[in-house]
């Protein structure tokens, strides 16, 4: 094992011991605060372009297992820890070629993060490879992730058929879509198919019901996203999810805007306007619906006031900002599929 480093893009420097691949990642430094789920957090698409710090003071203490996995491969760039909690998580890191860190300073890291802002970094496996004027170089030539559409990347090139369930006909619309949420959809009995990011509104609407995904990156300038939730409206039952909030509320006329540092962690609670319970999510975004008093703003976040959830009943559409299907988190949302799936059926 060597020594390496994290580098910001406003010069700051973490050392640690590198216990991933040797390599070198570029990506925007960022922090959970999930007691769990490493495995998952690493896999989900939405991770995309990220360095994940993890601020639980141990990671890996429960090995790996392909069943958590939340897609086919890793999508976060790196991984920095204060202490890796075992030499399977490690070997996992390096056989997906994830660079990672540990005996990091995280909470100073996370600090600086929380203080600063996300910003662009690198993690260094061996500080001898590369000095850090060099790879601080490097990383202020990186595109920031405001303004990047990623979803290109994560989205499944073809539709297939996930589930042949008995219930309805539910359509997900693949943005990065996490496992979990196609797991938990089929545990409803819905026969799940999944569209690619792509797909036009008209064979969606064939179905008894729609669902926007999860996925990394900035929604702005996914203009043909938006156009497609669009010609959804009214047309057909649509649930959103985390980036598929967003497209929602920009197909409805709300703003959305970069968060300084983000939602990320199983513990987030969120204010249900219409019954005045709080519920505590598990959430994982970079940027937001700005906060609104509409009507139709139904789900708040307690911690800064975005939107965390849309419902427009005249136009059979809703959606949360945080994810109901909850892997890994906390249960309180996991109604909010099984509902839209009951929903839907007692519609047909």
């Amino acid at each position: 094992m060597s020594d390496g480093y994290l580098v910001l893009e406003d010069g700051t420097v973490f050392h640690g011991r590198s216990v991933g691949a040797e390599d070198v990642a570029f990506g925007e430094a960022v922090f959970t605060t999930a007691m769990s789920g490493y495995q998952e957090t690493v896999t989900d698409p939405s991770y995309a372009e990220q360095i994940v710090c993890f601020t639980a003071p141990m990671i890996g203490n429960y090995g790996v297992a392909e069943e958590r996995e939340e897609s086919s491969r890793p999508h976060a760039t790196g991984v920095v820890m204060r202490q890796l909690g075992g030499h399977a998580w490690a070997e996992w890191l390096r056989s997906h070629g994830i660079v990672g860190l540990d005996e990091v300073d995280t909470r100073a890291l996370v600090l600086r993060v929380r203080d600063g802002g996300s910003m662009r970094a690198a993690a260094v496996a061996d500080e001898e490879e590369l000095t850090v004027a060099d790879a601080l170089e490097q990383v202020r030539a990186q595109p920031p992730m405001a303004g990047q559409a990623l979803v290109a990347a994560v989205s499944t090139p073809e539709p297939y058929v996930f589930s042949n369930g008995s219930g309805p006909r539910i359509a997900v619309v693949d943005y990065g879509a996490k496992g979990s949420i196609l797991r938990r959809l089929a545990r409803t009995g819905a026969a799940v198919s999944v569209f690619p990011h792509t797909s036009p509104a008209e064979p969606l609407v064939d179905f008894d019901g729609v669902v926007l995904s999860n996925g990394p990156g900035d929604p702005e300038p996914l203009e043909n996203e938006v156009e497609t939730v669009r010609g959804l409206l009214g047309r057909v039952p649509i649930l959103g999810i985390c980036l598929g909030h967003q497209l929602l509320g920009l197909a409805t006329g709300h703003r959305t805007y970069k968060l300084p540092f983000g939602h990320r962690g199983a513990n987030h609670p969120v204010l249900d306007r219409r019954s005045d319970r709080v519920l505590v999510t598990s959430q994982n975004h970079g940027f937001a619906v700005q906060p609104s008093d509409t009507k139709e703003a139904t789900h708040v976040s307690l911690y800064d006031g975005t939107v965390e959830g849309l419902d427009f009943p005249g136009l059979r559409a809703r959606s949360v900002q945080f994810h109901p299907e909850a892997g890994p988190g906390p249960h309180d949302a996991w109604p909010i599929l099984d509902e839209f799936v009951r929903e839907v059926a007692d519609a047909g």
